[in-house]
């Protein structure tokens, strides 16, 4: 896969307040736009699961939109989604370089919901339909993010789902594993991701800790 990157995490712009009306600020701002390595163990996860012609699958702060991209070029009936207002734009420049198009962008995202107005300004379709699948890489990254997260994952699964989220040991996955236990879902797996570096453009492998988590609701 190509991809097109912010050139380092110091880029910052949000001429017209945009992002900040969004709640993110001029320290995360570039957050979106770097390749972050649990994205990577996230599409390396979902390579090699079949795809199902009448599964829909929605990615959670997609940011680049990697694991969708992956998933779109493969088949899978995938929805990428983010709540930075540039997130959409750096996906069709992505599938560009990669020979594709027609991947759906839907904006989501946990905590305060977007003033409904300022989406609408921006061109982005909130998030609204339920899923088989929903997928996220190096999410909980705050104190709060468990409950928000987890709610906003019920929100949008069917009765009937999966949630995939590989999380960089961060420290908050035992009270996700809760939150998400109070909307029905168990905790089925965690695979353990040390064995599996990143490999860099220029040759050098990157030690990676962390596991993919995977629940599921019956």
């Amino acid at each position: 896969m190509r991809v097109r990157t912010l050139a380092d995490h110091m880029q910052y712009a949000d001429p017209h307040g945009h992002a900040q009306q969004l709640g993110i600020g001029s320290a995360v701002w570039p957050l979106f736009g770097l390749i972050w390595p649990s994205s990577i163990q996230l599409a390396r996860k979902l390579k090699n699961r079949p795809v199902r012609p009448q599964e829909k699958i929605l990615e959670l702060g997609c940011g680049l939109g990697l694991a969708s991209l992956l998933m779109h070029r493969r088949g899978a009936q995938v929805h990428a989604s983010d709540c930075h207002p540039l997130a959409s734009h750096f996906l069709e420049t992505n599938q560009a370089l990669n020979g594709l198009s027609g991947l759906p962008y839907v904006h989501a995202q946990w905590g305060e919901p977007a003033c409904p107005d300022l989406l609408s300004t921006l061109g982005l379709t909130p998030a609204h339909q339920r899923y088989d699948l929903i997928v996220g890489s190096d999410l909980l990254y705050e104190r709060s993010t468990p409950a928000l997260l987890a709610d906003l994952v019920h929100q949008r699964a069917k009765a009937q789902a999966e949630v995939w989220i590989v999380d960089p040991d961060r420290g908050h996955r035992n009270r996700f594993t809760q939150e998400m236990a109070q909307y029905g879902f168990k905790l089925m797996w965690q695979v353990c991701l040390r064995d599996r570096p990143i490999l860099t453009a220029e040759g050098e492998e990157l030690a990676y800790k962390g596991r993919c988590l995977q629940y599921r609701r019956d």
